[in-house]
């Protein structure tokens, strides 16, 4: 059966994406350049039997996704810069409680105000140390707009699979950008619900793990009681002042991520296998990545590229195999050095690593990849 092929931006992929992957509640505010999420999503959730509310303000937003998670149904949340700020103490509720959403952040120009319609990729750190304590942090950046429908269908299966927020990091130009799109057919996605609980009601000990440290999640309203808390609780759920089970508590939440990396972590390569210089970039620097190794190729310069899908957890493993074959990594991103932090930890004693950087609101052009790369060799 033929695809119809659709004309689409990448904020429209990301709904798409999301009721596909069963979103049946959005909560938000709107905030440029991730407005137009909350706009589909309000005209569209209806026709699936969902629901939308526009709260007060990004944390109310936040607050009440985690409402709508733990009354049984798949939920979403949109934002940018400011508001992913605000979001953080509500994300970090979520993940001590373990209670499944998705966050999408569009970023912005920063900080503060910024540059609301300019493309940034200035959250990474965020991404991953925003919100206060120690937590597992899973975190996908699409390049394009289709990706964009697929990444928010994962976001949505590793969220319910491992029990804890997940972060989708788009930008400005792929939240903006409209391609020639051909959705799959529902039936050819994979589509992951929650664990639920097959114990009689009164014997559910509402966090209490599986061998897989994910313990199955109950709706509330169906007549399991138990208690959900931004404390640190034991295996009931509520709260405890025990050392012990707090380092239990925390570690396992850590590990339950960790245990699964494999799982969780994606990235895609291209020329690396004779490869002298990577061009590591991610999100919207990779259409620019990828344009200048074609043109460094045809030059005769042996050059590869290398994209993180999931910025976290990060792919070390692999960025490590390919340090130690090659004479530099070339970090380009919109930010004044962020994921380089993570590269030049894993790999600055093996090999060189530079850097192209922008903060002015534009992107960064394939040029001045080319520039660098040759001025390195």
């Amino acid at each position: 059966m033929k695809k119809e092929a659709r004309l689409m931006q990448g904020n429209e992929a990301c709904v798409e994406g999301a009721i596909a992957a069963g979103m049946r509640f959005y909560a938000g505010y709107p905030i440029t350049p991730s407005t137009e999420i909350a706009e589909i999503s309000a005209e569209k959730l209806p026709y699936v039997g969902g629901k939308f509310i526009q709260m007060e303000d990004e944390i109310a937003g936040m607050a009440a996704v985690i409402g709508g998670s733990l009354t049984g149904l798949k939920s979403m949340t949109a934002t940018s810069g400011p508001g992913f700020s605000l979001k953080q103490e509500n994300i970090g509720y979520a993940a001590i409680a373990e209670i499944p959403c998705v966050i999408v952040d569009v970023q912005r120009g920063g900080p503060s105000t910024g540059q609301p319609t300019c493309p940034s990729q200035g959250d990474v750190m965020q991404a991953k140390w925003g919100t206060h304590g120690d937590h597992p942090v899973i975190a996908l950046t699409p390049s394009s707009v289709k990706e964009t429908f697929d990444l928010t269908v994962r976001a949505f299966n590793l969220a319910e699979k491992y029990r804890m927020p997940v972060l989708l990091m788009m930008d400005e130009v792929i939240g903006h950008m409209r391609e020639k799109v051909e959705l799959p057919d529902p039936s050819e996605l994979e589509i992951i619900d929650r664990k639920r609980p097959d114990c009689d009601k009164d014997k559910y000990i509402a966090f209490k793990p599986d061998e897989d440290l994910v313990p199955p999640m109950a709706d509330f309203g169906i007549g399991y009681r138990y208690h959900v808390t931004g404390l640190v609780h034991d295996e009931t759920g509520f709260p405890s002042n025990s050392t012990k089970v707090a380092d239990q508590l925390i570690r396992r939440l850590v590990d339950k991520i960790e245990m699964h990396k494999h799982d969780i972590i994606q990235w895609e390569e291209e020329n690396t296998e004779d490869a002298e210089v990577i061009i590591f970039s991610y999100g919207c620097v990779s259409r620019a990545a990828r344009t200048a190794m074609k043109a460094l190729r045809d030059k005769g310069v042996k050059v590869g590229t290398f994209r993180p899908i999931t910025i976290w957890p990060f792919p070390e493993e692999r960025l490590l195999e390919l340090a130690k074959k090659v004479k530099t990594i070339i970090v380009a991103e919109m930010n004044l050095g962020q994921m380089v932090l993570e590269v030049e930890r894993i790999c600055n004693n093996v090999t060189k690593i530079d850097r192209v950087n922008k903060v002015s609101g534009d992107i960064i052009y394939p040029e001045e990849i080319v520039a660098k790369v040759e001025e390195v060799l």
